[in-house]
């Protein structure tokens, strides 16, 4: 292949989920995607299954990494994992959780290893995976981990949801609301906004990131009137980034930052909690948004929807968010070979 030597790791995610079935469409429509080749890791079982109950012809082979390209024209190149059980569409089992976890350990090997470009995730219930004893919030956590364990680096990483119009970054992601405010600290806000500045420049090619930093109440707590958070973490963790040299402002109010005028004056919108970054950039861009990992020393992009059991195996699901994420991944290797050239 001219453009990408090696393929992408597309992992299945929860064999049970619509993971299956976005891959299978994505292949079929590969040229209008303008995907660039994949490996499935996965259940191959599962995939021929998949394909006929939702009444898709597609031809899956057996594949290596070093001959994913050659096959992907004519078939699905897939790097077979069994899932263990017979899997149902829409019936999530936990019998699939430990297969689930092998085939995303076995994309970051891959990709340490130089056998893969980029790893692309689809979805995985972390329910499912916790009654397997997972001991992670979800996948950014896990891949860090297995960054340290596999290549012995600790690593800082920050979830990003990139869309066409939006890109936003929670400080805090999977914590109850009720302990935001306990778990918000300057350092937090620092670590995280030092991450995002480094790879929007090094892997987006943002020369100078500009963060606008979401305030954590509303009005952006009114100099304490309404809160003492942004006045007393917030604030302080800004002018401790631009003193860095990082064009970072706020806090602001997060109810004026999303309108259209607003985002054009800045790169990506750091929010301090899960819900006040995701709202808007759902809102915004629901099937071409792309769940990205920063700080990795790999690149990771996933759909940034979840596994959606009850459409599972129906022909409904929508592939849209997943060839984002395959484009956007191939987009980000190619600009990062571009980089070291």
């Amino acid at each position: 292949m001219a453009a990408l030597e090696l393929p992408l790791a597309l992992t299945q995610g929860d064999p049970a989920g619509i993971g299956p079935d976005i891959a299978i469409a994505a292949w079929k429509n590969r040229s209008q995607n303008g995907i660039k080749p994949f490996i499935y890791v996965g259940d191959r079982s599962v995939l021929e299954s998949r394909a006929a109950v939702i009444g898709v012809s597609v031809a899956v082979q057996d594949a290596t990494p070093e001959d994913a390209a050659s096959v992907f024209d004519k078939a699905i190149p897939v790097l077979d994992i069994p899932a263990g059980f017979a899997v149902q569409a829409g019936e999530p089992h936990e019998a699939s959780a430990l297969a689930t976890i092998k085939c995303i350990e076995t994309a970051v090997k891959l990709c340490l290893e130089g056998r893969a470009a980029a790893i692309v995730t689809n979805p995985v219930a972390k329910s499912i995976l916790y009654k397997a004893g997972f001991g992670f919030p979800g996948h950014t956590e896990f891949l860090a981990d297995l960054s340290l364990q596999i290549a012995g680096k600790q690593v800082f990483p920050v979830m990003m949801i990139a869309g066409p119009k939006l890109k936003v970054v929670p400080v805090t992601i999977h914590i109850p609301v009720k302990d935001i405010a306990t778990q918000l600290t300057q350092q937090l806000i620092v670590d995280t906004c030092r991450v995002v500045a480094k790879d929007l420049k090094e892997r987006f090619g943002i020369a100078s990131p500009r963060l606008a930093v979401a305030g954590l109440n509303p009005h952006a707590g009114e100099d304490g009137a309404i809160g003492h958070e942004d006045r007393d973490i917030v604030h302080p963790a800004t002018m401790q980034l631009r003193d860095e040299g990082i064009e970072a402002i706020g806090p602001l109010p997060a109810d004026t930052m999303f309108h259209d005028s607003a985002r054009k004056r800045y790169d990506v919108a750091v929010c301090m909690y899960h819900d006040q970054a995701l709202i808007p950039a759902k809102a915004l861009g629901f099937d071409d948004s792309v769940n990205v990992t920063l700080g990795l020393p790999f690149i990771r992009t996933s759909p940034d929807h979840g596994t959606a059991f009850g459409i599972a195996g129906q022909g409904m699901a929508s592939e849209s968010s997943l060839v984002a994420a395959l484009n956007l991944a191939s987009e980000l290797v190619e600009r990062q070979k571009a980089a070291t050239v």
